[in-house]
């Protein structure tokens, strides 16, 4: 019951002042918190320091989250698609479909704009083929997810460092398969992280593509650490060119706070760095 007041307290306190995220909508990962933090402790800080979305958060955690004022912004149950193993295969449509749907119905119930998926890996696929496999699979589901106000959205990951083979890797090939769709609930998850390390040319890449795009991931380069000036982005730079596009969407900060710096001065300035002003 105090925990439900507080959240309440809480909510309405943010509902009268700015956000200190400024213009973008901001939310965190597990990830960027001291692992020993208990999830509890980990959304009571996100919301002081101004987020107001936690991505990747299982269902039955849902409630914690809406105590402190924040939306779960990406659902990580997604019946079972995973990194290696995903959209492109169509031996795995049937089994996946009786999954997802249910997990669309249970955002749209919880107030969870956006589910995640994956393509897969190729395994010797030619990316044409597995481009048309996961366009037939979208296709399957895109009038659910427009029915219900779900964004399912299709991760960008880089296939050279972090996830060999993976195939949808380049913006150009997850561009085709959204726009083949053409559904404004089927998008990309755009990781400014992994598309630093494969493609480069960030700001420019986001503009050209921005209809297609439907949530974002930051994290520096190298290393996945801070998106401070230890890397090779300039993230203000990039939040100002997300926000000049009228975004209205979540970004997510999914970066690891490199050895001896302290999680949560590290959150404070991220957050700090996105928060783009009025225009």
């Amino acid at each position: 019951m105090l925990l439900a007041a507080s959240g309440l307290a809480r909510e309405a306190a943010q509902a009268q002042s700015p956000p200190r995220g400024g213009r973008l909508k901001q939310g965190v990962t597990a990830g960027v918190f001291d692992p020993k933090m208990p999830f509890e402790a980990q959304c009571r800080l996100a919301a002081d320091l101004g987020c107001v979305g936690f991505d990747l958060v299982q269902p039955r955690d849902w409630p914690v989250l809406k105590n402190y004022g924040l939306t779960p912004t990406m659902d990580p149950d997604n019946g079972g698609v995973t990194i290696p193993d995903g959209l492109n295969r169509k031996e795995n449509h049937d089994r996946f479909e009786q999954a997802i749907r249910p997990a669309i119905d249970r955002c749209a119930a919880g107030g969870c704009p956006n589910l995640i998926t994956f393509s897969g890996n190729r395994r010797g696929m030619p990316d044409a083929e597995g481009a048309d496999n996961c366009v037939a699979f979208l296709n399957r589901i895109k009038a659910q997810a427009e029915d219900k106000g779900v964004t399912v959205c299709l991760e960008l990951l880089n296939s050279t460092v972090n996830h060999k083979d993976y195939m949808c890797d380049h913006t150009a090939w997850g561009v085709d398969v959204v726009k083949r769709v053409n559904s404004p609930r089927i998008k990309l998850l755009y990781d400014i992280y992994h598309m630093q390390i494969m493609e480069g040319d960030i700001s420019r890449t986001i503009a050209d593509n921005f209809q297609w795009i439907g949530h974002f991931h930051t994290g520096g380069v190298p290393g996945r650490h801070e998106i401070d000036d230890t890397q090779e982005l300039n993230y203000r730079f990039v939040a100002k060119t997300i926000a000049d596009l009228g975004y209205t969407g979540y970004v997510s900060h999914e970066y690891r706070p490199a050895p001896g710096r302290d999680p949560a001065a590290s959150l404070k300035q991220a957050i700090d760095i996105m928060a783009v002003g009025a225009q």
